[in-house]
């Protein structure tokens, strides 16, 4: 899995897709998290979060956490053409199922259209990763796709998953297949839904999550980690890559 081949093309791909509407979703509640002294942001893509988050949080310290070196380079560069300060900015390049981040060092935390990249086990063990670095009140900002419950909403929402895994499956060896709502995942690591709003008939989602200040259970002691978590059934670069800064990104750009 990769998409450091689709890094140039990531800023006119999600523009003619998307227009301006998944921006608004990364930033729905960014005005929320204006005290916040210690963020991170995984699965950050080509930096146009960062770039606003900078803008938010002039004095915080910042960390962007991505596998693909080419969305990290994008994002540096679009973070230094901003006029921004970049210090205190740091681009960690490793694969988020291995990476170990620092126990309860982050009062921010940030995926934006990054988690809908995994499948059932893989995002369990993702959640659980990132999750270990929130201190104790800790916010969430998360921004993905979401399936409707009924109607004619969630008939056109299955359309459109349907057509991005089949093409980002092509492109980047993709190892979901469907969407997997990562809202268990996120109750049992003791972050609370605090708000959510939705655009697009329901397709987009933009939920401000906080964590509970309760210690998380560790993984193999939740109902749903019984299973061992396995990884995609390919030869592994990403098992070979783990230990090593050069893993693949698994991130939807639009």
């Amino acid at each position: 899995m990769s998409f450091d081949p689709l890094a140039p093309h990531y800023r006119w791909m999600e523009f003619v897709l998307a227009g301006n509407k998944l921006q608004r979703c990364r930033t729905a509640f960014l005005d929320r998290v204006g005290n916040a002294q210690n963020a991170l942001i995984v699965g950050e893509g080509n930096g146009r979060f960062l770039v606003e988050c900078r803008r938010k949080l002039p004095t915080a310290r910042i960390t962007v956490v991505d596998a693909s070196a080419r969305m990290l380079a994008a994002a540096r560069a679009r973070l230094e053409h901003s006029g921004l300060d970049s210090r205190g900015v740091q681009f960690i390049h490793t694969d988020t199922l291995c990476w170990k981040p620092d126990c309860a060092s982050h009062d921010l935390v940030v995926t934006h259209f990054f988690l809908d990249c995994f499948p059932h086990q893989q995002l369990e063990q993702v959640v659980a990763n990132i999750a270990r670095s929130a201190a104790p009140g800790a916010a969430w900002l998360l921004a993905d796709f979401q399936v409707p419950a009924l109607g004619l909403s969630r008939i056109r929402a299955l359309a459109i998953h349907a057509s991005m895994y089949a093409f980002f499956r092509v492109a980047t060896r993709l190892p979901a297949r469907r969407l997997v709502p990562p809202d268990g995942f996120l109750t049992a690591r003791n972050f609370v839904l605090h708000e959510q709003r939705t655009s697009e008939w329901g397709l987009l989602r933009s939920d401000l999550w906080k964590h509970t200040g309760h210690s998380s259970p560790p993984l193999a002691a939740n109902a749903s980690a019984r299973a061992k978590v396995t990884f995609s059934p390919s030869p592994s670069p990403l098992r070979e890559q783990c230990e090593t800064t050069g893993a693949p990104r698994v991130s939807l750009p639009f």
